[in-house]
């Protein structure tokens, strides 16, 4: 089936906007994504018919209720959870990471020890940080290869222990590009009693999630990271979330996900995520048609989803070649993350790079000039950027194409870096 980027750069309302008269170029995408025309006519929707709290006995309270409903079955089945009620939404994914670290403190004793990466974004770095300094844990730290950009899972039994507990997991890194072995990590991790919490906000944008195939405890993505609204959502293995003392109202029922949702839930935003899921099944039908397979116990949504999924990470290999060799082109830069055409499977397209005396963030503010838009400096990943010693240097410059990009935007972001780098 042949990836037909007019028929998918029509979903996105924004491609067709201009910058000064010419062409948008959206590469900023790791930091948030364009929404398609679904989640738009989803949102006004529910914002024009049935814009009311849920749970009341008229009209269109229940019509939000029975569409809020919708949005945690689609969720489920967007991670292949057991369940809707394993998915637990929330307004961004550090929110929902520091409501987990309350919940989960009170199952750890003073000495215990959490494990977390030099490969996380600062949500999933810091939250855990502070419970254990709350708590008196024992924090360590699993880093990766400067040369080969990504973890020895030797250096992961080495710190594993008795009193391990709990490690928090990069999926995907939001600067190095690098796809982390989560499986094999898991299964270190539950031999060993620990729980396991996996951000996957840069992974899901780029590939299929299945949270019962990974056996993780927790797993956590941004939907507006994968072309939806500004929501996050939770997974959590019901046996685990059904123990936890939730921090709640009186009034508010004491199940999942109820317990975990605190307040009023954004109707416009789980409408939104509906649509967002409802383009990513078109375009697993219309253009992942070859990876759709029938497999018992999967539902034919999840199938859908990962075709696309599956179609979009292929396109996007010829993305990230084409960005990393031009960049690589360019005298003096350095390109921080996986280069090997043949290791692509185990990246994501988001490509960082820097260069001796380049300033980031005059390049991203030159790029912006031209109506080329990308993310400089640390993208929240401290760890990241003071791993590679660059956090007093202004970071890196962060480019990040996604499956509604040309191979002709690439290039004419590599163009015009190479264009300011001879100029200075």
């Amino acid at each position: 089936m042949t990836f037909d980027l007019d028929r998918i750069r029509a979903h996105f309302p924004a491609l067709s906007l201009l910058h000064d008269g010419g062409p948008r170029v959206y590469l900023d995408n790791p930091a948030g994504t364009q929404v398609p025309r679904e989640v738009l006519d989803h949102m006004q929707t529910a914002l024009v018919s049935f814009n009311a709290n849920m749970h009341g006995n008229f009209r269109t309270s229940r019509e939000a209720t029975a569409m809020e409903e919708r949005a945690h079955e689609a969720m489920a089945d967007f991670f292949h959870a057991a369940g809707a009620d394993e998915i637990v939404f929330g307004p961004n994914m550090t929110t929902l990471t520091f409501m987990m670290t309350r919940v989960l403190g009170p199952l750890f004793e003073p000495g215990d020890e959490i494990i977390v990466t030099h490969m996380e974004h600062d949500g999933n770095n810091t939250p855990w940080r502070r419970m254990a300094d709350d708590l008196g844990l024992v924090v360590k730290t699993l880093p990766w290869s400067r040369d080969t950009y990504e973890f020895d899972l030797d250096e992961l039994d080495v710190l594993i222990t008795p009193r391990t507990r709990l490690a928090a997991l990069n999926y995907a890194s939001n600067i190095l590009g690098t796809i982390n072995p989560i499986p094999a990590m898991v299964s270190k991790l539950k031999a060993a009693g620990a729980l396991t919490y996996v951000d996957a906000v840069q992974y899901a944008p780029h590939g299929p999630i299945d949270v019962q195939a990974l056996d993780c405890d927790f797993l956590v993505a941004s939907t507006y990271k994968f072309y939806g609204p500004h929501q996050a959502v939770l997974y959590g293995r019901r046996s685990v979330l059904e123990q936890l003392r939730a921090f709640k109202l009186r009034v508010v029922p004491d199940v999942s996900p109820n317990k975990f949702e605190t307040g009023c839930q954004s109707l416009e935003g789980q409408a939104g995520v509906l649509g967002a899921i409802e383009y990513l099944q078109w375009l697993g039908v219309a253009m992942g048609s070859q990876h759709l397979q029938a497999t018992p116990g999967v539902p034919q949504r999840t199938a859908e989803i990962h075709a696309a999924m599956i179609a979009m990470a292929e396109y996007e290999h010829a993305l990230s070649g084409r960005l990393i060799e031009g960049l690589q082109s360019i005298p003096g830069v350095k390109v921080h993350g996986i280069t090997d055409p043949a290791a692509f499977d185990r990246r994501v397209p988001t490509v960082s790079f820097s260069r001796p005396g380049l300033d980031p963030a005059a390049v991203a503010n030159f790029l912006d000039e031209h109506g080329v838009y990308v993310w400089n400096g640390h993208s929240y990943a401290l760890p990241v950027i003071e791993f590679l010693g660059l956090q007093d240097l202004g970071g890196v410059v962060r480019i990040g194409p996604t499956h509604y990009n040309t191979l002709a935007e690439v290039d004419r972001a590599v163009e015009l870096v190479s264009d300011y780098i001879a100029a200075h």
